[in-house]
């Protein structure tokens, strides 16, 4: 059972750190604000490993493992994000966020062939409830009255679910190097050299990816809520889903990992007097249903 809730800590950190991200979005560049949130997000995690002494844990890492953690955080923060942004371009909120959510379908599937997991049906139909209650929660009332052309719409539907394709290879990535290591200390460490990686690749690449370097130009509060965000997200966040992987079975963590959109309508009805529609109702009922599934058969 404590798999299963930590996931359901990772799903209501990313949550708050949307949150933070939307708003700081309006003053600053995606590019920008991932090469800010990930650079100083990995600074404080690797700051908060020596004070707590540690970096002998890192150091220690087995050579193996810290390759999949540093892959995992290039696919998944990297290749990952990048898609996610360039698919909302592409086709909008309404269409790229149901399909980018499918992830924890593909997790399912590599659980199946690489890990040969025991996957029952439970969680099969669990996962596709929570799936389906996702793009009802991210469905608009009201889509864009001037349809899209064609082959901007292919190219879209293809960047989103390349998007879902690449976060659950880093997902498995993941699990497969907690799974050599499996305590939480090495589960820090994992994630610390996760978010580096693609910080110090982010980092390097600044001056072709973000020209004139906008990241330096972000403002207090804006760099604030992406430091603030990034800490949630990359640190918490991962943090919950790695010591889920450690305490359940990929199959079980993921998907109720991917309830996010639900704690975000709770959030958005509870505390910002949203409009709760048929779609949001039916949406949050699947997720529900999905993650009982989960939890308890």
């Amino acid at each position: 059972m404590i798999g299963e809730l930590a996931a359901l800590g990772a799903a209501l950190s990313w949550t708050v750190s949307a949150m933070l991200y939307k708003e700081a979005l309006q003053k600053t560049k995606p590019v920008s604000a991932n090469i800010i949130r990930l650079t100083c997000t990995s600074i404080i995690l690797f700051a908060f490993l020596l004070v707590i002494g540690k970096f002998t844990v890192l150091a220690g890492l087995p050579l193996d493992v810290a390759l999949l953690a540093s892959i995992s955080g290039v696919i998944g923060l990297g290749v990952g994000d990048t898609l996610y942004m360039a698919s909302l371009r592409s086709i909008g909120v309404a269409r790229a966020v149901p399909l980018t959510c499918t992830y924890p379908l593909f997790n399912l599937l590599w659980a199946i062939l690489l890990i040969k997991e025991n996957v029952t049906f439970p969680i099969i139909f669990g996962a596709i409830f929570i799936t389906g209650g996702i793009w009802l929660l991210s469905r608009e009332e009201n889509p864009s009255k001037a349809e899209m052309e064609r082959n901007v719409l292919y190219k879209g539907v293809v960047l989103a679910l390349a998007t879902a394709v690449a976060w659950s290879i880093s997902i498995t990535m993941i699990n497969l190097a907690v799974k050599e290591t499996p305590d939480l200390d090495h589960a820090l460490a994992i994630n610390t050299v996760r978010v580096i990686a693609i910080a110090v690749l982010l980092f390097a690449m600044s001056p072709v990816i973000d020209r004139g370097l906008s990241f330096r130009k972000a403002q207090r509060k804006t760099l604030a809520m992406l430091i603030v965000g990034g800490i949630v997200a990359l640190g918490l966040g991962w943090f919950f889903l790695a010591y889920s992987l450690i305490e359940t079975l990929e199959s079980r963590a993921v998907p109720i990992s991917s309830t996010t959109p639900l704690f975000s309508t709770l959030i958005g009805f509870v505390l910002l007097h949203e409009k709760v529609t048929v779609k949001n109702a039916l949406g949050s009922i699947a997720v529900v249903v999905g993650v009982f599934l989960i939890f308890l058969l």
